[in-house]
């Protein structure tokens, strides 16, 4: 096991890191600003597209498909792609500005994937070129979505053509002005095993039919401009050919995407944790309470020597299980990815909130990222399977293990 990252890793962490620094770091405030103004809802940043136009320029673009797609994809093994999401994680807004962000990196990799040549001719490509985005409708408000299989959704083959009927929730990235394709997961039928009642479809933003009831928040984030949708599709026709792969292989295509999607949702995680960090250990030398500077006390001492040792050990798990997927694929490494996402939103909760204790009445304001990473990892603690899910299959799993 050896986490030495490649040299192509490397000169790559390199580039990203200066981009920021010189890109990135001087608009931060007004990117943010920009997105907090209820006027600017569901729209862009005037300046994201010049950004995305420098990315391109300078090879930091689609940095995390695994395979390479042409042109347009370096080829990186999750294991080297790690570093480079932990980069970006420490601006919530930044991975759109390399087309990293999520959920159009889970649809893209199921398109690359799956996708006939015509999916991939149609969607794949604007995807990868930066210029639509996507949105991933599985969860629905009615049932435990926890459980995909209780999913009620319905696809239903009619001629030439597939009715869709369902009701969704927490679809992410639907808000956005330039979402143009869903990839939607719903059941063709109710009455097989269990796990090949679900396929996936896609279908477009603008069919008729499907409606946009309203946006969701998340601890009133309203996470403009990608916002989360909850999405009405009545009797939304698509034809035949939009299906990915075949009737009855949703459920293995979403654990197919799942599983690098949450190697990149927890380096993105470790990113925040590792800014927050940074930001509360310089904040110990700025505040002098009761006559003397906040790093001269040793509860603040053991705060910030406890966030260190937590974000290295949990860095290392996650690049446990991304060189394990790399050699040996999602499969054999499912209890890793069970842990990494187990361990590291809770992680990044304990160091945010350390250091929001810090910072006082700063580190809960607007003024530095720290409560809106408290936002995105306590929701992180849901998003792609809570906890309780994780936990209970790692344990049978770990229980079988041992009692063979």
């Amino acid at each position: 096991m050896n986490f030495e990252y490649s040299d192509k890793s490397k000169e790559l962490q390199e580039k990203l890191k200066q981009f920021v620094a010189q890109n990135l770091a001087p608009v931060e405030k007004e990117v943010e600003t920009y997105h907090k103004d209820p006027a600017n809802a569901w729209t862009k940043w005037p300046g994201l597209e010049g950004l995305k136009q420098k990315a391109k320029d300078a090879g930091l673009w689609n940095l995390f498909l695994p395979k390479t797609y042409g042109e347009l994809s370096p080829g990186l093994s999750n294991m080297e792609y790690a570093p480079l999401a932990e980069i970006m994680g420490r601006m919530i807004w930044s991975s759109e500005v390399f087309n990293c962000s999520a959920p159009d990196t889970g649809n893209m990799e199921v398109l690359s994937k799956y996708g006939t040549p015509e999916q991939q001719e149609k969607w794949l490509k604007p995807l990868m070129n930066g210029e639509i985005r996507s949105a991933f409708l599985m969860t629905e408000p009615e049932v435990a979505s926890s459980d995909a299989t209780n999913i009620e959704t319905s696809i239903v083959a009619d001629g030439d053509e597939y009715i869709i009927n369902g009701l969704k929730w927490w679809s992410s990235g639907a808000m956005d002005p330039n979402c143009k394709i869903a990839i939607v997961m719903g059941k063709t039928d109710f009455d097989a095993p269990q796990h090949v009642q679900q396929s996936m479809i896609l279908v477009p933003m603008n069919s008729p039919g499907l409606k946009v009831i309203r946006p969701l928040t998340v601890f009133g984030y309203n996470d403009s401009p990608e916002g989360h949708a909850e999405i009405q599709l009545d009797n939304v026709r698509v034809p035949k050919e939009n299906l990915l792969v075949g009737e009855g292989q949703g459920f293995a295509i979403a654990q197919g995407r799942l599983g690098p999607g949450r190697i990149h949702h927890c380096m993105r995680l470790i990113g925040m944790a590792q800014r927050s960090l940074e930001i509360m250990a310089q904040r110990t030398t700025q505040r002098k309470p009761f006559g003397r500077t906040l790093d001269t006390y040793s509860s603040v001492r053991q705060d910030i020597a406890n966030s260190a040792c937590e974000i290295a050990q949990t860095r290392l798990l996650v690049l446990s299980a991304a060189d394990k997927m790399d050699k040996l694929g999602n499969k054999e490494a499912k209890d890793l990815i069970a842990m990494i996402k187990i361990v590291t939103p809770n992680m990044t909760l304990r160091v945010v909130d350390r250091a929001m204790q810090i910072l006082g009445g700063l580190g809960v304001s607007s003024d530095v990222p720290l409560a809106h990473y408290y936002a995105a990892a306590r929701m992180l603690r849901l998003a792609d399977g809570p906890d309780e899910v994780h936990m209970s299959q790692l344990g049978k799993n770990v229980i079988k293990k041992y009692t063979k």
